[in-house]
């Protein structure tokens, strides 16, 4: 897999399915040797030379395949399909209340994904063309295409190198009159600086919006996140931790906005708009959970605090053996952040303890040893799809040619642009198994530091 522009859904997609690499008992090592890849390289014993030389891999057998779904779910969907009653009904209403209450959100808004949580937020809170919204570098598109279809203007922040999260203390520099949110992203399931991030938004009288789009479970200081900002937005679509396909949610504290998200996701038709009361009051569009997605989700839920807890163990291990590598430095949690939900186990690589191995031959070699990864986002700051926007007739319309250039010109973020050479991901379901699989990823990048020298020649061959 290629570790060049490859997208999260692409990823996680791939390792879902199973890909080529692996759990389990470690092969046996065969009789013999083979050579390196130059008839002046070393002789590498196959036990213990690099799979991607001829090696044998550290592993053989998958990772912990995903969704996990058993009966539960079989029974919940086959009850559905057999009443009949297939809109909005029963079935979210009781999703709503179970993630309200495991959240500890006083309101739980069901919608068809993240990006629809986050749209609706946004329509909610009335932003609109000629606003600006703060946002990070580092994150899926969705954080961003929800602005845009405002046709208000990303303000891109830059990212935290150490956390892979947005910098806080840069936000307020970033703030301007026009600024009218900011959308924190708790990234692979660790907190943003939310300290920083809500005590700019309270004396400057900004909104927050979380997006905790990849953070089931994941805690400020003992709180869920998404329960801090004014709205949190929440995803359940296939790679996620909790996992119905598609889906979303919005968490928030406040009865007002929560009817005004409900009415905008429900084609402006408010819960108080009963029978044949047809009165539009204001725009919407149609961004409803399904019964289907919500009866997935309450069986789903059954195992969300078990599986999150393995995680955890795991990647907390994990850590441990990591921290011990030269050159591998995994990301810091903020001391805020009192639970990872490790949607992402993230880690930076450093070339030159590693030979001036490149990052791309470094994961190429890696799956060669059984372990995927991936070289995470590029910087979203710099992607074709803002020019477009910004060229289409309603941006050219609301936005002057000097305000456009003027954000172009603000537009860096040099630590975002370091991050996305040297990030590494590992996907959640690699820490659902057991420990020894933590073991054989830190073992298979042992393994690369030690043969780092001939790998770089190889990769310059």
């Amino acid at each position: 897999m290629s570790a060049k522009r490859v997208t999260r859904r692409k990823f996680l997609g791939t390792v879902v399915a199973g890909g080529a690499v692996a759990t389990g008992a470690r092969p046996r090592a065969q009789a013999g040797a083979v050579q390196g890849p130059s008839s002046h390289g070393p002789a590498l014993t196959a036990s213990n030379g690099p799979a991607l030389l001829g090696g044998t891999p550290v592993r053989r057998s998958p990772f912990p395949s995903w969704p996990v779904a058993d009966a539960r779910e079989e029974r919940a969907l086959a009850e559905l399909v057999r009443s009949g009653k297939w809109f909005r009904g029963q079935n979210v209403a009781a999703f709503e209340t179970a993630y309200a209450s495991l959240t500890g959100a006083k309101h739980c808004l069901a919608t068809a994904n993240g990006t629809s949580a986050l749209i609706t937020s946004l329509a909610a809170l009335g932003i609109g063309p000629g606003d600006e919204v703060i946002v990070p570098p580092y994150t899926f598109i969705a954080t961003v295409n929800a602005v845009l279809l405002m046709h208000a203007l990303p303000v891109f922040v830059d990212s935290d190198v150490e956390t892979f999260q947005i910098d806080a203390r840069k936000i307020e520099r970033a703030l301007t009159d026009k600024t009218r949110a900011i959308v924190p992203v708790h990234l692979g399931g660790s907190a943003a600086d939310l300290d920083v991030v809500l005590d700019v938004a309270r004396r400057r009288n900004v909104p927050v919006i979380e997006d905790a789009c990849q953070a089931h479970l994941a805690e400020w200081k003992g709180r869920k996140v998404g329960t801090l900002g004014r709205t949190g937005c929440f995803s359940f679509q296939a790679s996620k931790n909790l996992n119905s396909g598609e889906g979303g949610a919005i968490l928030t504290s406040d009865e007002e906005l929560v009817e005004a998200c409900y009415r905008f996701h429900n084609n402006s038709r408010g819960r108080r708009n009963t029978g044949a009361d047809f009165s539009y009051r204001r725009t919407g569009a149609n961004l409803r959970m399904t019964e289907f997605q919500a009866a997935l989700l309450v069986a789903q839920m059954t195992r969300l605090e078990a599986q999150s807890s393995t995680r955890e163990e795991n990647a907390a291990h994990l850590t441990r053996l990591l921290r011990e590598i030269p050159g591998i430095a995994p990301a810091r949690m903020y001391e805020g952040c009192t639970r990872n939900a490790y949607h992402l186990y993230m880690f930076r690589y450093d070339s030159a303890r590693f030979a001036g191995l490149p990052r791309a031959a470094f994961l190429k070699a890696l799956a060669a040893e059984g372990i995927p990864a991936s070289g995470g986002y590029s910087p979203l700051n710099k992607e074709p799809f803002l020019e477009d926007a910004f060229s289409s007739r309603g941006f050219q319309a609301i936005y002057s040619k000097q305000r456009l250039d003027a954000w172009r010109e603000q537009n860096q973020c040099p630590g975002n642009d370091r991050l996305c050479t040297e990030a590494v991901w590992l996907t959640q379901t690699m820490l659902l198994g057991p420990r020894q699989d933590m073991d054989d990823i830190a073992g298979a990048v042992r393994k690369l530091q030690t043969h780092a020298p001939l790998l770089a020649k190889a990769s310059t061959a």
